[in-house]
């Protein structure tokens, strides 16, 4: 639960927040900090709403609550046909991506993840419903909502040029770093050679040599 809200900084140009958090938790363990960034991507119809937990050196942490600086949170929203199959994209569909450490137990983690994931998807549903109805009743946007219609348009064709971009840059270091081992040269190999072939002129001069002059070398490393 929510026990403290407040927005430190935000830009309009932007969209990008950055707020302040306390989360109360149960009575086994301290209540968690947040200094959460928050920002907004659009592209043909789809939101990327991005938020992670940022430093803030005006606001020094503190002993308690205890802050989670390890927070990552990302929504996909986009418009899709709804139930009724008549093409029309009148549905919403919304993907989570979200990794956070708290600083407890994962099991316990996993219980109050399996117990109270289902009450927050219906909160946000109830939530939107709410937004909704105030919208339609000519409700003022709270101070929130106005920055969260500040978006930031992203080109997708430059944002999958890049990708592939990166892969193709990968790849050819891959590439490169097998070729260096591939033709890379085990020295000391080459001098365990030299011996043995040395021992195979043994009636030779030069094979006495040889096997010398690899012997000296070997000593020294």
């Amino acid at each position: 639960m929510l026990a403290f809200f407040k927005t430190l900084e935000e830009d309009p140009q932007t969209g990008t927040t950055i707020v302040h958090w306390i989360k109360k938790f149960p009575f086994f363990c301290s209540d968690r900090e947040y200094i959460i960034g928050r920002r907004i991507w659009e592209s043909e119809n789809k939101y990327y709403a991005v938020t992670k937990g940022v430093p803030y050196p005006a606001l020094p942490k503190r002993d308690k609550p205890r802050r989670v600086e390890l927070y990552f949170s990302s929504w996909i929203i986009k418009a899709v046909e709804s139930r009724k199959g008549d093409g029309q994209l009148t549905a919403c569909e919304v993907s989570l991506v979200h990794c956070e450490d708290m600083g407890i137990p994962k099991d316990v983690a996993k219980l109050g993840v399996r117990h109270g994931m289902w009450g927050a998807v219906k909160k946000l549903n109830s939530g939107l419903r709410a937004y909704q109805t105030a919208r339609k009743a000519g409700v003022a946007l709270s101070r929130s909502a106005q920055i969260a219609r500040i978006t930031t348009k992203l080109n997708m064709d430059l944002v999958e040029t890049s990708r592939v971009e990166e892969e193709e840059r990968g790849q050819a270091m891959e590439k490169a770093r097998r070729q260096k081992e591939q033709f890379s040269v085990d020295w000391k190999l080459v001098v365990v050679g030299g011996v043995a072939l040395a021992c195979g002129l043994h009636s030779s001069a030069i094979g006495k040599a040889l096997m010398v002059g690899a012997g000296q070398r070997l000593a020294r490393r």
